[in-house]
């Protein structure tokens, strides 16, 4: 299950991150850029009123790749008594020797590595992460005004950071700039965190307090295991519906094709996407009440990024196969066209749904 972890930088949040039912807080100056630290009282203090309800993260801070600092600035947040400490990792000639050097200290502290999706970060390093003994990595974004961690880095290299994670045993988080619409995409791909600070702030902006609104909007977008609060209703039931949600004309580049003069080249594909979703009937302008068509177009771009495809009826049952691994959807229509093979376009449409509940059990 993926936890949502809440970034807090004043003692006047820590409820309303309890409250609110955020599963891990992060504490952090937002004013101070990606990874703004603390001082080390305030993380105590602030560590005394969360009273081990929720466990704790804290960053380190901005700080050069500089072996011996960061040794140091480990040990001194580690010394507050958080549960993780965040250490930053900045593109430098010096970051493989900043690793091997806070080794000793992941035998002691669990560490998380934070990479940057803005300042091409190299995936590699994930394995020297696991070598050193961290305990998991992190992507955000180290300049928040220049879009999120989904501008940066497509679902295809998400998938491929989470993935990678798994084979080195790391717990993998994902973080910079997230909005509402953000969490479905990053849901499919299974991190173990989503983390958060702008989205929480609502009109406040990333350097405001928390709104709490804007936090249970993320909270109710993440399914929880941490119980929260509800408020009194005396609406009438819910009325479940079923809404097709499309995309159309997607077009892309990629590699596929069974005759020899296709193979090496890319052509130009078409994709219309549409699937029949369950959802709450609401009169609210919610999305929380809605399936996001961003989850349409990420399965066409992950399968695309998978290599090579032969077939045109093997790409349209994979898009369709990612799709019905969502428990919302019931049926898709896939049509996958070729648009360069001829004069006109050629290829396929699939319609596929949901097995009934029970199908194929004895």
């Amino acid at each position: 299950m993926t936890r949502f972890l809440a970034s807090i930088g004043a003692p006047e949040e820590i409820e309303t991150a309890l409250s609110g039912g955020a599963d891990i807080i992060d504490l952090k100056d937002p004013a101070s850029g990606a990874l703004g630290a603390l001082s080390l009282d305030a993380i105590g203090q602030m560590l005394a009123s969360i009273a081990g309800r929720r466990p704790v993260s804290a960053v380190t801070g901005d700080l050069p790749m500089d072996p011996d600092l960061l040794r140091s600035r480990v040990a001194a947040t580690a010394a507050t008594g958080v549960d993780f400490v965040k250490v930053g990792l900045f593109p430098d000639a010096a970051m493989h020797e900043c690793i091997r050097a806070l080794a000793g200290s992941a035998r002691n502290t669990r560490l998380v590595g934070v990479l940057f999706a803005d300042r091409s970060p190299d995936f590699a390093l994930l394995a020297a992460l696991a070598a050193a003994g961290f305990t998991g990595a992190m992507l955000d974004t180290a300049g928040k005004s220049g879009g999120r961690l989904t501008t940066h880095l497509g679902v295809d290299r998400l998938a491929r950071f989470v993935a990678s994670c798994r084979e080195h045993r790391l717990l993998c988080g994902l973080a910079g700039g997230l909005e509402a619409p953000d969490v479905p995409r990053l849901l499919a791909l299974q991190p173990d965190v989503l983390g958060f600070r702008g989205a929480l702030c609502g009109r406040n902006g990333r350097s405001g307090r928390l709104d709490p609104q804007a936090f249970a909007l993320i909270r109710a977008l993440i399914p929880s295991d941490t119980p929260v609060a509800a408020a009194p209703s005396s609406s009438p039931p819910a009325t479940t519906v079923i809404d097709r949600i499309f995309v159309r004309d997607l077009v892309v580049t990629m590699e596929i094709g069974a005759y020899s003069h296709e193979r090496g080249r890319h052509q130009r594909v078409s994709f219309e996407v549409a699937a029949d979703v369950r959802r709450t009937l609401s009169d609210g302008d919610d999305m929380r009440r809605v399936f996001s068509y961003d989850v349409l177009t990420d399965a066409v771009h992950a399968v695309v990024a998978e290599g090579p495809i032969l077939l045109v009826e093997t790409l349209a049952e994979r898009v369709a196969s990612r799709l019905l691994a969502h428990d919302a959807i019931i049926r898709v229509r896939i049509k996958v066209e070729k648009l360069d093979l001829g004069p006109g376009g050629v290829g396929v449409e699939i319609m596929r749904e949901r097995p009934p509940a029970g199908a194929g059990r004895q």
